[in-house]
């Protein structure tokens, strides 16, 4: 199988300040990889695209790939590190939440209520202190140790507006690199200070079921109940629908969207994903089909996430 290899030209002054983070934190024993420029993940290899196109069973986990397939690229062996920023060096470093890295991140989102949510969680001794990294949007991730037990992603449904949940099955961006948008460069608040452990209330909070109203249908329209139930294998499944939005042939295209959107909502209810990452899933998948971009295209997304029960 084919891996990216490095690039003959000097690396941007840049990568080597990356280079030198991704090492410290392999270092700690948590897995990095490398995202895009727009902090989405990195495009498939030619290999990896074709078995992705041919319906080749593919196992993400196991490939040998250097950037493909998001965090499951992630990984501590310096050599692999030193040849993915070489590969990317104007990417963005990510590290792998989650149980590899045993690592929780509670992602403060100023622009949408966070800190007005985060004293709240502080005045309840939700989030005690930890270390933290302030973002190039003006927001927080507060770091955590994964309490072992499997912990969701979340999308501002446990913790309150503006807080989200990066866990079991996502990635956090991490200093030192700038966000797309500011330019604004992620920094630690705290370099020497340790990741603390969740406080119970927080484990508490971040793993309770969370129950969603039942959507309304047309009148005369029967119902049927809908749950995310238990999905032993969420990732395969989220791969299984943006294979069918890359296959799906003109004139099915949108009624293809709605359906895959339906399933990535189930995703989203049982707690696997966040609504974000499912939609920019389903939005990535429809870039890189060639599909043109229309109005129907998030509007085909949002009507099947509110036939499950989800929104953005």
């Amino acid at each position: 199988m084919t891996t990216p290899t490095p690039s003959a030209e000097r690396p941007p002054p840049a990568a080597h300040s990356l280079l030198a983070a991704a090492l410290r934190y392999a270092a700690n024993g948590w897995p990095v990889f490398l995202l895009g420029r727009s902090k989405r993940p990195v495009a498939l290899c030619a290999t990896c695209e074709t078995a992705r196109r041919d319906k080749t069973p593919h196992d993400p986990q196991a490939c040998a790939c250097l950037t493909c397939h998001g965090f499951y690229a992630a990984t501590t062996d310096p050599n692999r590190l030193t040849a993915m920023v070489a590969a990317v060096p104007r990417g963005l470093l990510a590290i792998r939440t989650g149980s590899p890295s045993g690592l929780v991140a509670v992602d403060v989102d100023t622009g949408h209520g966070g800190m007005a949510s985060l004293r709240d969680l502080i005045a309840q001794g939700v989030t005690p202190p930890t270390r933290y990294v302030r973002t190039g949007s003006g927001g927080l991730h507060l770091y955590y140790r994964h309490p072992g037990r499997p912990v969701p992603c979340d999308q501002s449904t446990r913790l309150g507006p503006g807080i989200d949940v990066r866990a079991d099955g996502g990635y956090v961006v991490a200093p030192p690199s700038r966000h797309p948008v500011t330019g604004i460069p992620y920094l630690w608040a705290d370099e020497g200070a340790p990741v603390m452990d969740m406080a119970p209330a927080l484990v508490a909070a971040c793993v309770a079921e969370i129950r969603r109203p039942a959507p309304v249908r047309p009148a005369g329209q029967p119902m049927t109940p809908r749950s995310g139930g238990a999905i032993s294998h969420p990732d395969l499944l989220m791969s299984a629908l943006v294979a069918r939005i890359r296959s799906a042939p003109d004139g099915r295209r949108r009624v293809t969207l709605y359906g895959c959107a339906r399933g990535a909502a189930l995703i989203v209810a049982a707690g696997h994903l966040t609504s974000t990452d499912a939609y920019d899933a389903l939005v990535s998948a429809c870039d890189a089909a060639g599909w043109p971009w229309a109005k129907s295209t998030p509007n085909a997304i949002r009507d099947g996430f509110a036939a499950e029960g989800v929104t953005l």
